[in-house]
Formats: structure tokens, C-alpha cells, sequence
């Protein structure tokens, strides 16, 4: 968290220097957003009956990309990049080992029960911008896939009488696909990732017998820092 606030500060920094003189930059072949810092509330879809979330769930992420044009407005192009991302999840779904195993029941009684997700991303986008040699405010529409391998996962349940922790099962799924599209003009950009792959392997189930199914949804912010 203090290292999304540390960026945050840093491009509103950067944000205020070029916008109070826009002619700074003069090199023609000029690149766009190549740093970008995020926060979002982050939820499940495709739910089993009986999941319910709960408290806020959030997401951080940060990292570089390479912007590459493809034409000589420098309007279209691609970036290709590498960031971090932490993401928390709150809900009901207790995970736990028994006798060697581990199982995943849904609670009659807890206090608060948290997954957190640290990931190494890949984001490629597709980008389109309105921007000019002299024009740093524009609008902007970056879509295409995040590719996100998982670090580390830690999954901590507490009710009344116990605390329960686990850490980085078998049961997640290491490598994740996303579809991901950021929005919006100047500083400000609506941002929106939706993973394809479910955080569990598809084998995973409750102990209601029912899928444990679950995909990622982040709806947030973006900012991003030329």
C-alpha cells in the first residue's frame, strides 16, 4: 500500500511540472504512460451459492510499460510491460487442512476471513490517445490482456476461538489471463480487469460438492506517469 501511495505522489509531481509548461517536451518521437499505478476495489464472479463478500476488498498495482507507436501521429500503438500487484479478497469461504488435504468449506459463524494474492503482471494493451507533441492533457482508451503470475497466496480465517492461516496451496492457479481496458482523460482513468482464468484449478470444489469457480473482478483507477 505505501509503495501505490509512493508512485501515486510521484506522478501527480510529475503531473503538475509538465502541466504548468506543456512545450517541455520537444522530442518528436515523444512516448506516452509508460509508468501506471492503480488501485481498485476488487470482488468474485461466477459466486457458488452461499459465498458472500464482505468488507472492502482492494487491489494495488504498479509497474513499467513500453510504449511503442505505430504511426507517425503517435496516437496508435501497443505497450508492452512488467508490474506488481496485490490483491485482497474478503469473504466466507474458510480454506483449511485435514488430514493432509486441504478443503474448502463455507462457515456458519466467523469474524474475517481474507485471501491475499501477490503477483508478478504482464500487461499488453492496445492503445489509442488523443495526445500531441504539445498536449499532455487527452483522452485515452488502453484494452488488451494481462498476464499475471502468482507469487505468493495467503488465505487467513478468524472467528471466536481459532485463526486459521494457509499459504500458497497447490489449488491456486500460478498462471492467470485477464482481460483489462483503462479509460479517461488526463490524470483520471476508469479501469477494469476481469480474469479469465479462475483463481482456483477447476477441480476445486466445497464441501457442498458445489465448483469453487471463481474469477477476478477489479474496478478502479489507473494514473499514469509519461
Amino acid at each position: 500500500m505505501k509503495l501505490f501511495f509512493f508512485f501515486l505522489f510521484l506522478g501527480v509531481q510529475i503531473h503538475s511540472l509538465f502541466s504548468q509548461n506543456d512545450t517541455i517536451r520537444i522530442d518528436e518521437k515523444y512516448l506516452e504512460d509508460q509508468l501506471y499505478a492503480g488501485f481498485t476495489y476488487n470482488t468474485f464472479s461466477n459466486t457458488p451459492k452461499g459465498l458472500q463478500q464482505n468488507g472492502f476488498s482492494y487491489g494495488v498495482s504498479f509497474g513499467f510499460i513500453k510504449d511503442i507507436p505505430f504511426n507517425e501521429k503517435r496516437n496508435v500503438g501497443v505497450g508492452l510491460g512488467i508490474g506488481f500487484a496485490n490483491n485482497t479478497f474478503n469473504q466466507n469461504v474458510l480454506i483449511e487442512s485435514i488430514d493432509n488435504s486441504i478443503n474448502f468449506r463455507i462457515p456458519t459463524v466467523y469474524t474475517s476471513n481474507r485471501y491475499t494474492i501477490n503477483s508478478i503482471e504482464f500487461p499488453i494493451e492496445l492503445r489509442w490517445r488523443t495526445s500531441t507533441l504539445d498536449k499532455y492533457k487527452f483522452w485515452r482508451v488502453y484494452s488488451g490482456l494481462t498476464v499475471s503470475y502468482v507469487l505468493s497466496f495467503r488465505a487467513k480465517y478468524v472467528d471466536e476461538t481459532q485463526m486459521i492461516l494457509q499459504k500458497n496451496i497447490n489449488e491456486v492457479n500460478k498462471l492467470q489471463y485477464g482481460l483489462s481496458i483503462a479509460a479517461g482523460y488526463g490524470t483520471w482513468n476508469f479501469y477494469a480487469n476481469y480474469s479469465l482464468t479462475p483463481v482456483f484449478k477447476k477441480e476445486t470444489v466445497l464441501n457442498t460438492g458445489e465448483a469453487f469457480d471463481v474469477h477476478a473482478l477489479r474496478l478502479g483507477l489507473m494514473f499514469y506517469i509519461f
